[in-house]
């Protein structure tokens, strides 16, 4: 009797101790998966970026200009080709809406249209949408660590939280030691990878190092991608709420 007492009460220590460490591991994922998102975004940013949407048969640009505010705010508008000159999505949290000029029509995207592609691109208005639901939505945990140009690499899987309004099964962020994303992977319900978003030629810009291009490309289609290559970027302490409104985005003039 004493030694199955001392049996259930030494098995029950272990599983409280791996009980605590699995919840300061997944703390520990959890506070990188945020410093990322907050070292990409920074505080607040102006930026000028060439989308490249590249297809085996044909290929289109546009050039886009950029504002972010926090996690939760992002105004950007197409300054180039001139037939698409003046489109533009605001972000607010996780609500969405598109102006288009010629029309001088705002639309609030609906949840059904969050999943459709942006500008016929391999973003979709839901990955603009919630760039940062990824630290609140899924529960984090890092599964391996590895060395890139000596450089340490966290691995980290985020599933998602019961309920919790998102439509990848499971997503996996590879993120460098000094908090830049190097790759975003994107998992349906089954577990097969969907798309995958890379950052390459580490530089520095805006006044830190930061990847120039990102490349977002389907995993069963090859010769598809979406590549933005950043031309300008300036981080910035602030900028005014009243910027990101309904009202900004059909006057991009103002800015």
């Amino acid at each position: 009797m004493k030694l199955s007492r001392a049996f259930a009460a030494a098995m029950l220590a272990i599983g409280i101790f791996s009980w605590v460490c699995s919840a300061d591991e997944g703390k520990e994922a959890r506070t990188l998966v945020e410093a990322a998102v907050k070292y990409y975004r920074g505080d607040a940013s102006v930026s000028r970026v060439r989308m490249t949407i590249h297809r085996p048969d044909w290929e289109r640009e546009m050039t886009i200009k950029a504002w972010t505010l926090g996690k939760k705010y992002s105004l950007f508008y197409i300054t180039d080709p001139p037939k698409d000159e003046g489109n533009g999505t605001l972000k607010r949290g996780t609500d969405m809406w598109t102006y288009n000029p010629k029309v001088n029509r705002v639309i609030k995207l609906p949840p059904s249209m969050m999943s459709q592609a942006w500008m016929g691109s391999d973003f979709s208005n839901n990955d603009l949408a919630k760039s940062d639901s990824i630290i609140d939505d899924y529960d984090h945990r890092m599964v391996a660590e590895k060395s890139v140009d000596g450089k340490k690499v966290y691995v980290v899987e985020s599933m998602p939280k019961p309920m919790a309004p998102v439509i990848w099964g499971m997503q996996k962020l590879h993120i460098r030691e000094d908090h830049i994303m190097l790759r975003q992977e994107f998992y349906d319900e089954e577990m097969e990878l969907v798309k995958a978003m890379t950052g390459e030629q580490i530089e520095m810009l805006g006044g830190k190092k930061f990847p120039r291009i990102w490349r977002m490309q389907k995993a069963d289609v090859e010769g598809e991608y979406t590549q933005l290559e950043y031309l300008e970027l300036e981080f910035k302490e602030s900028l005014p709420q009243s910027l990101f409104t309904v009202s900004s985005l059909r006057n991009p003039g103002r800015m």
